[in-house]
């Protein structure tokens, strides 16, 4: 029998990190590779209607056993992020973990003086990178839990369930991994997103999202006739970025605070743009945010002249808690399944988004719950390999609770 850890040991063994800026879907073609052989698996177990489209995004479901339940979708996501390197992936299996520091080369250490974490896993088996390269837990051990219980469901028809429909997606990891997502053909009433971190967490708040391009135009001369002439762009960017408070960025807040993010700065004295990512999980807060922008661009052109600054902003994703509160079952029985396989269950905002944040403003509701992994988009990412078979218990128990609803 394959189980849940051969299978996210062969999954991260496939390069599949999305490309930033790129236009098509994928950003990469590399992706399908994956997408492949997932579908080359479901139709291998069973899954009849597997199937892969265009844009690499695998679909199947599973007939229902139990009529009249609702129809419950399960999604993950393939690539990885383009944080980290992503290719060449080396897994290592820590037996028993110590509690000490954990080698991972010669010049790398995972250390629990840095991650603290580390100390709730020992005694158990730990997966970690080679220090070269993130592990690709976000999201392979989502989608490696996954393929595990729709394994079991196909092997052991006795289990009642509804109809199951899994999904996978690319692109996460650049924002665009519901851009292509045929949420009519998918065919679910609610589904979970299988996107988190550690064993025991189901969110379903996220932050609202925007991008932020602010272009410099300056005013280039010789520097010797520079006097009362010259508006040097880089200056004015840094002049630009001053005004934004300083305790709003993100190495200064947790929580529900939100932030502004300079991303990149680019620039000369004629032209220099600003790359942001600004969040809040305060829709009212979130829109403060933009504003502050706003003015400050407003500001800065009556200071140097109309046009100096343009401003482009433009919103990602938002919150989906307005979503999820008329759907709080699908929370409620997160957490019944998480304490009956013996988890605490736990609930806190994510300070990022999710496929599931989009999904659910597009008419699918869809909380998300913990993949298993830690330190994501790094070289110090790991997973404990007890919480890769306890999530994919925690799936089949969620699908056994969703055969006793009534639509």
């Amino acid at each position: 029998m394959i189980t849940v850890l051969d299978r996210f040991l062969k999954y991260v063994s496939f390069d599949t990190q999305s490309v930033e800026d790129m236009e098509n879907i994928p950003s990469c073609d590399k992706q399908f590779a994956l997408g492949k052989e997932l579908l080359k698996e479901m139709l291998e177990m069973g899954i009849e209607d597997a199937r892969i489209d265009e844009h690499c995004y695998v679909y199947g479901s599973i007939p229902a056993n139990v009529e009249g339940v609702p129809a419950l979708g399960f999604i993950a996501h393939m690539d990885t992020a383009p944080d980290a390197p992503g290719a060449n992936v080396k897994p290592r299996i820590v037996e028993k973990y110590d509690g000490g520091d954990i080698q991972l080369n010669e010049n790398t250490v995972l250390s629990p003086k840095d991650f603290k974490e580390l100390k709730n896993y020992v005694g158990q088996d730990i997966i970690v990178t080679d220090g070269t390269t993130l592990l690709g837990a976000d999201d392979k051990a989502g989608v490696a839990e996954i393929m595990t219980l729709a394994y079991t469901l196909i092997n052991n028809p006795e289990i009642k369930h509804g109809k199951i429909l899994i999904a996978f997606t690319p692109d996460e990891e650049v924002g665009r991994g519901a851009d292509m997502f045929d949420v009519k053909g998918f065919g679910a009433d609610v589904a979970y997103t299988v996107d988190g971190g550690a064993i025991g967490e189901v969110e379903y708040e996220n932050f609202n999202a925007a991008s932020a391009v602010v272009k410099i135009n300056g005013r280039e001369i010789h520097p010797g006739d520079a006097k009362g002439v010259m508006v040097n762009s880089i200056h004015v960017g840094q002049e630009f970025d001053a005004m934004l408070p300083a305790a709003q960025r993100p190495e200064y807040t947790d929580g529900y605070e939100g932030f502004f993010h300079l991303l990149e700065i680019k620039g000369e004295t004629a032209s220099t743009t600003l790359t942001y990512i600004i969040r809040d999980h305060s829709m009212a807060e979130f829109e403060k945010k933009k504003e502050l922008m706003r003015n400050a661009c407003e500001f800065m052109n009556k200071k140097y002249g109309e046009n100096t600054v343009e401003l482009t902003l433009k919103d990602s994703y938002y919150n989906m808690t307005e979503k999820i509160e008329p759907h709080m079952y699908l929370i409620n029985i997160a957490r019944e399944a998480m304490k009956e396989n013996g988890y605490e269950p736990v609930t806190k905002p994510i300070r990022g988004g999710t496929d599931g944040a989009r999904l659910s403003f597009m008419g699918l509701p869809c909380p998300n719950l913990c993949a298993g992994g830690h330190n994501f988009h790094g070289r110090f990412e790991y997973v404990p390999v007890n919480s890769l078979f306890g999530i994919a218990d925690i799936l089949l128990t969620i699908t056994k609770k969703f055969a006793e609803l009534k639509k």
